[in-house]
């Protein structure tokens, strides 16, 4: 049966007939779910919450609920999910919070139990917050990003693509693309495994191991450190990198005080 009997939606809700909607689910408002969607039990979706093609909610997840912005007066807001994404048990991810704006998640994103995804967060595609992570307000994860368990990130800080968190670190820096954080947003190396596995060729790896040992080794003066970078390497990655640091609003993960970069065997 694809709607519970024991369930609870709204008339306003719109559900592919395809989509399965378990016991004791509660669906409050104009919530639309798209095809093979699969919503189990115990689950809240309400206000304008939108679910695209084949995602997973887990028991418990809340899905569009309010923000935690004590400035919040009910503005009309929403949240906006892609296909294939899954949300394991208690995740929560809140709709916007400034009128006519957007919590979005993109595509093939995996959000352990436990995680938070806060008012206007944005997330890219193939993203992994891992069971009790905290995204603040506002936040942007980039592409096939990682953020372990327990990690802390503050409210409009960016995440970039194919980064890596470690387990119970924070940032209230951007973290930037590549690299492998710990501890209060400090770059602990190059996420080489990422990279691999995300079908970078040995050249591209060693482009951006040289930028970021001129980068990231120790606590530097990033400006020239990157006037450094654009003497001795440039390549797409590289360019790319550097575009994002110079972007920061909040300033980027600096490297450790002292001692050298760390191989992903070790970190």
């Amino acid at each position: 049966m694809p709607i519970h009997p024991t369930a609870l939606v709204d008339r306003a809700a719109e559900i592919d007939p395809s989509a399965e909607i378990g016991p004791y689910v509660v669906i409050d408002g104009p919530v639309q779910i798209g095809p093979r969607t699969r919503v189990m039990a115990g689950a809240y979706l309400t206000g304008r919450t939108r679910l695209g093609a084949d995602n997973v909610v887990h028991p418990g997840s809340v899905l569009g609920h309010e923000p935690q912005d004590v400035g919040y007066a009910g503005a009309p807001t929403g949240l906006r999910i892609g296909d294939r994404n899954v949300f394991r048990e208690h995740t929560e991810v809140h709709r916007g919070t400034q009128p006519d704006t957007w919590t979005e998640i993109g595509d093939d994103n995996y959000l352990m139990s436990q995680s938070h995804v806060a008012h206007n967060c944005r997330l890219g595609r193939q993203v992994i917050v891992a069971t009790g992570a905290l995204l603040g307000g506002h936040v942007v994860v980039e592409d096939q990003a990682f953020i372990a368990g327990n990690c802390v990130v503050h409210q409009h800080c960016r995440v970039g693509r194919l980064a890596i968190m470690r387990g119970l670190s924070r940032a209230s820096r951007d973290v930037p693309p590549f690299a492998i954080t710990d501890w209060t947003h400090t770059v602990r190396g190059l996420n080489r495994v990422g990279l691999r596995r995300a079908g970078f060729d040995a050249a591209r790896i060693q482009a951006l191991a040289t930028a970021f040992r001129l980068l990231f080794r120790v606590r530097t003066n990033l400006r020239t450190a990157i006037a450094q970078v654009e003497a001795e390497v440039r390549s797409p990655d590289v360019d790319y990198l550097l575009a994002f640091i110079r972007t920061s609003a909040r300033g980027v993960a600096s490297g450790p005080r002292s001692g050298a970069e760390r191989s992903e065997d070790e970190a």
